[in-house]
């Protein structure tokens, strides 16, 4: 498995999941972007657009950072334009820009409400539109092209939707762009898949969610190895799959988890949403 040379864009890859899916393929030397708002530090949030791509280069792989808000069509575009024309094309979507408001439906301020659906949704869908004549064209090459999208498998128990219903509608939003690309763009060899951690992953947002105990999670390292096995199958037999990290692994051998654990010895982790 290699993703070297390999033309990747990230949203929202100025830290946590993003950033770890970056540094992996860095490792390869793959060329990357990372699409992001965060150009100046952030008084709760560690990491901008420039010390990811520092990282990113220590790691070994060519970064280009680039200030890029998904909701605006036109900030989209152009940071496609640009990952393009420096990198000479493009191989690899990464879809993991995400807003997220766990309040039921009275406590879901409109404000949020759009935040979500603009991000989630509108976001992926308008990033995956923006990067796919680009993919047909790397499929053409042979270059086994792919989009990842990190949202959860369709489910439509009431139980997932009771307590926040604005955020289960903003998620599942983006894996119907995952269902419904995958079987329109399966003609042009492009891959498009989800990814979803079975357990909650530690990262800055997630602390910023009263009543979490990150000691109960795992890093977000597990993602970004089951995002690599999935991005190195070949693009032609693997997509419209909704991937959970822990069977990504267990289908190469890996069931060992423990060093994904923030603190190794757990065995009770606290489950993600979405998964029976």
């Amino acid at each position: 498995m290699s993703l070297s040379g390999k033309r990747i864009f990230i949203t929202g890859g100025s830290r946590g999941i993003g950033l770890e899916i970056a540094l992996k393929a860095a490792a390869d030397g793959a060329m990357i972007a990372i699409a992001a708002k965060t150009t100046e530090p952030h008084p709760t949030l560690p990491g901008t657009i420039f010390t990811a791509a520092k990282e990113i280069e220590a790691a070994g792989g060519k970064a280009l950072p680039i200030q890029c808000d998904i909701r605006d069509e036109e900030q989209i575009e152009s940071a496609i334009a640009t990952t393009v024309a420096e990198f000479g094309g493009l191989d690899i979507l990464i879809n993991n820009a995400s807003a997220i408001q766990l309040t039921p439906t009275e406590k879901t301020p409109a404000k949020r409400f759009d935040l979500m659906f603009d991000v989630n949704v509108r976001g992926t869908f308008l990033t995956s539109q923006a990067a796919i004549p680009h993919l047909r064209e790397s499929a053409k090459q042979g270059r086994n092209p792919h989009i990842l999208t990190l949202s959860p498998p369709l489910s439509m128990k009431p139980k997932w939707f009771k307590n926040h219903v604005a955020y289960t509608m903003a998620k599942y939003g983006m894996s119907m762009c995952v269902l419904g690309m995958a079987e329109e763009f399966k003609r042009d060899g492009i891959a498009v898949n989800a990814l979803w951690p079975r357990t909650a992953i530690d990262t800055a947002a997630l602390a910023m969610i009263p009543g979490i105990d990150t000691d109960f999670c795992r890093t977000p390292a597990i993602l970004a190895d089951s995002a690599y096995i999935i991005l190195n199958r070949k693009s032609a037999e693997t997509t419209g799959n909704f991937f959970v990290d822990d069977e990504v692994l267990a289908s190469e051998g890996i069931t060992d988890l423990d060093k994904y654990a923030v603190v190794p010895g757990t065995t009770d982790f606290l489950l993600d949403f979405f998964l029976d």
